[in-house]
C-alpha cells in the first residue's frame, strides 16, 4: 500500500466513525428528550416521575460531554498523526534522549510523554465529568484532595508498573526476530492474568478500604448462597466506595484461592439483604455459566489478532509516513509504532464494538436467569430497579444507541426477560 492509500484510508475510517458515533448520539439524544415527560408503562407504579426526569437530565448532559470528548480525540489524534505532532515529538526526544541514554530509553520517553500529554489535555474534560455531571447530579462525593491523593498514587503505579512494561514489550520488540510480536503477546498475557490476582490484593487497596462484612445475617445468607453454588471465595468485603461516588455495584475478583466478593457500602445501605443476596447471585452466575473465563479469552485471543497486525504494519514504511511520521532510517522505530497502534486500533475497532456489546448483554441474560433459579428472582428485579433509579440510568434509551453501546440491556427488556422466570419460582 502507498503512503497516500493508507492516508485515505485512515481519514476515511475515522470520518465514518465520527459519523456514526454522533449519529448514534443524535438518536439517543432524541429519544430520551421525547420520553422525559412519561415514565414506560411497566415502571409507572414504582418509579416517579420526577426520578424519570432527572435520569433523563443526566443521561442528555453525559451525551453532550461524550460529544465534547469525541470532538477533542478527534482532534488531538489527527494533531499527533497527519498535522505532524508525533513525528516532532519523536524528533525532540530522539535528539535528547538517544545519544546519552540510549535507544530503548528513548523509546520508553517517547511512550510515556505521549501519554501524559494525552492526560494533560483530556484533564480539564475528565474533571468536569466528576466535579460538574456528577456533582450537579448527587452522585460525586470525591473532593479535591482525595482527587489529588488518587492521581498521585496513580502516577506513581504508572511509573513503577506501566514504565517497565513498555520497556519489556519494546525490548522484545528489538530482540525477537520476525516473530517478536508472539512473544511480546505472551508477555502481555501473563502480565495481565498476574494483575487479576494483584489487583485485588494489592491495588485495589491503595484506593479504597476493604472491610470484612459484619452484618453476621447478611454474611450467613450469602454463604448459604455460595454454598448451593459450589462457589468458594478467600473472603466478604465491603468498600468505601461512598468516598468517592454514591453509584453503587459488588463485584467478585480474582481467581482460584483469592477470589474476593466485594459489596460497595452504597449498595448495601440502599438494598434489602434479598435484594443483595440476589444481586449477589447474577455475579456467581457469570462464574458459574464460564462468562468471566470465555471473556478473558475473547479478549486474548483479540490481542493475538492485534500484536500480529502490528507485527506486519510496523514493518511497512507506508504505516509510519501515511500517518505523518517519518521513520529513523538507521534507529528503532518501535516505540513510534506502538504509539500509531494505539491510535489506530480504536478508530477501526469502534465498527466491531456492537459485537462484544451483543455478547455482553446475552451474558447479562444467562446470569440474571442463574439467579432467578438459585436466589429469589423478584428481589433481583426489584434490586435491579433500585439500581437504575440509584444511578440515574435512562428507562427510555434509544434501541439502536442501546444495541451498539449497551453492555447490559436496558431495564424495560431486562426485567421483561425476569418476569416469566419470576413466575416459575426460584431457589433450585
Amino acid at each position: 500500500m502507498s503512503p497516500g492509500s493508507w492516508t485515505l484510508v485512515f481519514a476515511a475510517a475515522l470520518v465514518a466513525s465520527l459519523a456514526l458515533r454522533a449519529w448514534l448520539a443524535s438518536r439517543q439524544v432524541r429519544h430520551v428528550a421525547r420520553h422525559r415527560e412519561s415514565v414506560p408503562e411497566p415502571f409507572r407504579a414504582t418509579v416517579d416521575l420526577a426520578a424519570h426526569r432527572k435520569a433523563a437530565a443526566y443521561t442528555l448532559a453525559k451525551i453532550r460531554l461524550g460529544q465534547w470528548q469525541m470532538a477533542l480525540g478527534a482532534l488531538t489524534l489527527l494533531g499527533w498523526t497527519l498535522f505532524g505532532g508525533l513525528d516532532a515529538l519523536d524528533t525532540l526526544l530522539r535528539d535528547a534522549v538517544a545519544p546519552r541514554w540510549g535507544g530503548l530509553a528513548y523509546e520508553v520517553a517517547l511512550v510515556g510523554a505521549v501519554v501524559a500529554i494525552e492526560a494533560f489535555i483530556h484533564l480539564p474534560l475528565d474533571l468536569y465529568a466528576t466535579f460538574g455531571i456528577e456533582a450537579k447530579f448527587g452522585f460525586n462525593r470525591m473532593t479535591w484532595k482525595l482527587w489529588i491523593a488518587d492521581a498521585l498514587k496513580g502516577l506513581v503505579l504508572s511509573v513503577v508498573i506501566g514504565l517497565p512494561l513498555v520497556a519489556l514489550v519494546l525490548w522484545i520488540m528489538a530482540a525477537s526476530g520476525p516473530l517478536w510480536w508472539l512473544w511480546a503477546w505472551a508477555a502481555w498475557t501473563v502480565f495481565n492474568l498476574v494483575a487479576l490476582v494483584v489487583v485485588p490484593t494489592l491495588i485495589a487497596p491503595l484506593f479504597n478500604r476493604f472491610e470484612p462484612l459484619a452484618d453476621a445475617s447478611l454474611e450467613a445468607r450469602v454463604r448459604a448462597l455460595m454454598t448451593r453454588a459450589g462457589f468458594a471465595a478467600k473472603g466478604l468485603f465491603v468498600m468505601d466506595g461512598s468516598r468517592r461516588s454514591a453509584h453503587g455495584n459488588a463485584y467478585l475478583t480474582g481467581f482460584g484461592a483469592a477470589r474476593r466478593v466485594v459489596f460497595f457500602d452504597t449498595l448495601l445501605a440502599r438494598l434489602a439483604p434479598e435484594e443483595v443476596e440476589a444481586v449477589l447471585a447474577h455475579e456467581l452466575g457469570h462464574f458459574k455459566l464460564g462468562h468471566i473465563v470465555r471473556r478473558i479469552g475473547a479478549m486474548l485471543l483479540t490481542a493475538l489478532v492485534l500484536f500480529a497486525a502490528f507485527g506486519y504494519l510496523a514493518s511497512q514504511s507506508w504505516f509510519y509516513t501515511g500517518l505523518g511520521v517519518r521513520p529513523a532510517l538507521g534507529g528503532p522505530n518501535d516505540a513510534v509504532a506502538l504509539i500509531l497502534l494505539m491510535f489506530v486500533a480504536p478508530v477501526f475497532g469502534s465498527f466491531i464494538a456492537p459485537l462484544f456489546a451483543g455478547l455482553s448483554r446475552r451474558h447479562e441474560y444467562e446470569a440474571d436467569a442463574w439467579a432467578a433459579r438459585h436466589a429469589d428472582g423478584r428481589a433481583l428485579a426489584s434490586a435491579l430497579l433500585k439500581l437504575h433509579e440509584d444511578n440515574a440510568s435512562t428507562l427510555t434509551p434509544d434501541p439502536v444507541y442501546a444495541r451498539f453501546y449497551y453492555s447490559h440491556p436496558p431495564a424495560v427488556e431486562r426485567l421483561a426477560a425476569l418476569a416469566p422466570l419470576n413466575a416459575q419460582g426460584g431457589m433450585a
